[in-house]
């Protein structure tokens, strides 16, 4: 079992969750689905692919918003 960081944002009318440790998102017509379908994408990334035994390990997170000119 390994532990993943996500987050969650609503993008339009669906909520979009993300895994911070690898490359993969999902989306929801509500958080707890988004969540869910997230579990069910990395459960089948993991299965056909090798980098269920090297990926980063986040230990702490942060969530920060910074503003830039463009």
């Amino acid at each position: 079992m390994k532990s993943l960081k996500y987050i969650v944002y609503k993008e339009g009318d669906y909520y979009v969750s993300q895994c911070l440790n690898v490359d993969v998102s999902s989306f929801g017509d509500t958080m707890e689905e988004a969540v869910n379908n997230l579990k069910e994408a990395l459960e089948l990334f993991f299965e056909d692919n090798d980098a269920a035994s090297s990926f980063p390990v986040i230990n702490e997170t942060l969530l920060g918003e910074t503003m830039i000119n463009v």
